[in-house]
């Protein structure tokens, strides 16, 4: 597919710039066929599936001034031949998903050069709009390159390489590898030899015992989360569910005094610079949210065996962390985030079919909705700058916030950290519905505190808002925690409702049973649902499956109950639980197929 330039990408460019599209062929590879791998799968499910703008990925190279054009297209023909999953298609049947990968021996891809008089005033942020155009339109996984390729030039003179790409052949850090490469083949070094896994080699390691025992593991990690955490980090009044998406704007930070407070605070407690800013975030996000715990995706951390450190390949299958911050100080709670945090990295490879049919089947049990509220991506380690984030640093930036453009947001909370030193710089998409932009200003500028302050000394963790600034979610006294979630009895009434086509409902607050998961700390009782079910034959099994269809599209903090009670007619003070609980019971039940 040609890329397209955008109509914004017209407004901000009113020079003419000519197009010409050059064919550029490859050989010199293997040709070879195997199973695709478990992040293919994964993000394969999401190709077929998604907004094409949302899960292609793109990337701007800067072309070193004085590179001919000959020069960009024998460097990217090098990558195409070094790089297996450059060269992989995935052939299958219409309407079915792909099971194998084909790697070409040879074959052909176009360059889109678009030739200007003169680039536009900011030719770094066109570059960038002509990359992000490209990722319109769905790849052909069956058949076409997995690489869309722009190149601007002036008079003829390469100066951008703007470049779109399927995200079942590459992430990030492949991204970010090949970036790399580009730039010291244009600058005439010779590449070293490979020393991780190509995707057909990588396949085959997962489908080994090794590989399978790692996957089994991995599914019964993300299966005790999903029983046992909250399934909304961000549930309140506000909010929205997990999954719905919303239109966030970037908002970045650039510190210097965030780069030097994480060094200090990295010596003063002697743990890493990496598990001291999870920390930091954990405790914030848990803070802010008014939760006991902080579950958040870790989408790069499936990068750290050595075999898949610069695969260019899609690893992208997130780390699940689940870090309870029931401590008393900061420091206590860095200890505690380097074992979570290895912890969930060891559990990051599955197989995604599996998992996303235990998460339908888990969440359906709980009477819940799993959402991927909060992802958290520190890039900072990787070999090049991620999306042209050099160009854009000020080293001498002491501490500053600016405002990017929206993009669709599937999560509450999202972050890129794409440096630590000299200076942190972190990316931050908050959604609207949950964090006005003050409030999402001061969660970045809380972080710079929080880490000033652990620099200095431990933290006491009661002193969050004060050393912060930044305050809990505010709910009403109609609020409860049940079940390790935070969930509003009235909205699963309102809900519920809804569910079984306007029968009187009641749901009420009780205390649970001793020895179940919910009367761990904090989460000790139940939601009960009283029904009348009049002339009707309800069941609690089908008042459970009718309201566990609404809960995904309902708002914030619906929870199903843990039982159902069916009467034959609402008392005469409907509001009352106890005058409902005098009521004789026709039938009761879990609704659920296992008790969680």
């Amino acid at each position: 597919m040609t890329p397209a330039v955008g109509k914004d990408t017209m407004h901000r460019n009113p020079q003419p710039f000519t197009t010409t599209t050059v064919t550029v062929a490859y050989a010199g590879g293997d040709e070879r066929r195997g199973p695709i791998t478990m992040g293919q799968a994964n993000m394969i499910r999401c190709i077929l599936r998604d907004d094409p703008t949302h899960i292609n990925i793109h990337d701007v190279w800067p072309v070193p001034e004085g590179t001919t054009s000959a020069a960009v297209t024998d460097a990217l023909r090098a990558l195409a031949v070094r790089h297996e999953g450059l060269r992989t298609t995935f052939p299958h049947p219409p309407g079915t998903a792909p099971v194998d990968q084909v790697v070409a021996a040879e074959g052909t891809f176009t360059v889109t050069v678009l030739d200007h008089a003169e680039l536009p005033g900011d030719p770094a942020e066109y570059a960038e709009s002509v990359a992000r155009a490209a990722r319109a339109g769905r790849f052909a996984l069956e058949r076409e390159f997995p690489v869309r390729i722009t190149l601007l030039t002036v008079a003829g003179q390469p100066a951008y390489m703007a470049l779109a790409f399927s995200h079942a052949v590459a992430d990030g850090s492949a991204m970010a590898i090949l970036r790399e490469e580009f730039a010291e083949l244009l600058a005439g070094k010779e590449l070293p030899g490979l020393t991780s896994l190509p995707p057909v080699d990588l396949a085959a390691v997962e489908a080994s015992p090794a590989g399978l025992r790692k996957s089994e593991a991995s599914l019964r990690y993300w299966e005790r989360i999903l029983r046992t955490g909250p399934q909304e980090m961000f549930a309140e009044p506000r909010g929205r569910r997990p999954g719905t998406d919303e239109e966030a704007r970037q908002l970045t930070l650039r510190s210097r005094r965030g780069g030097r407070a994480l060094a200090g605070a990295a010596r003063r407690t002697g743990h890493p610079e990496a598990t001291v800013l999870m920390a930091a975030w954990c405790a914030l996000v848990a803070h802010r949210a008014g939760q006991d715990s902080c579950v958040t995706a870790v989408p790069s951390a499936n990068r750290f065996h050595a075999r898949v450190a610069r695969s260019v390949t899609t690893t992208s299958q997130d780390a699940l962390l689940h870090l309870d911050v029931r401590v008393e100080t900061f420091d206590e709670l860095v200890t505690r985030t380097w074992g979570a945090v290895l912890n969930a990295y060891r559990h990051s490879q599955f197989d995604s079919v599996r998992l996303w049919e235990m998460i339908d089947r888990v969440t359906a049990e709980r009477g819940s909705h799993f959402g991927r509220d909060v992802v958290f991506n520190d890039v900072s380690a990787l070999p090049a700058p991620l999306l042209g984030t050099d160009a854009q640093d000020r080293e001498d930036a002491e501490q500053e916030l600016t405002w990017g453009p929206p993009q669709a947001l599937p999560t509450r909370l999202l972050a890129f950290t794409y440096r630590t030193a000299p200076q942190l710089h972190i990316s931050l998409w908050a959604a609207p519905s949950v964090f006005t932009a003050e409030e999402a200003e001061g969660f970045l500028s809380g972080l710079v505190l929080l880490l000033e302050a652990a620099a200095a000394g431990d933290v006491p963790m009661e002193a969050l808002a004060e050393v912060t600034g930044v305050r809990p979610a505010e709910r009403g006294p109609d609020w409860a925690r049940v079940d390790g979630c935070w969930v509003s009895p009235d909205a699963v009434c309102e809900t519920l409702g809804r569910a079984v086509g306007g029968l009187p409902v009641r749901v009420a607050e009780e205390p649970g049973p001793s020895g179940t998961a919910e009367g761990a700390p904090g989460t000790g009782s139940h939601l009960t649902a009283y029904i009348a079910r009049g002339a009707t034959a309800l069941t609690p099994e089908e008042a459970h499956r009718a309201l566990t269809a609404l809960i995904p599209a309902a708002g914030s903090g619906v929870l199903a109950p843990h039982r159902y009670v069916l009467v034959e007619n609402p008392p005469t003070e409907p509001d009352r639980s106890d005058a409902w609980r005098r009521l004789n019971t026709i039938d009761e039940g879990t609704g659920r197929s296992r008790q969680v």
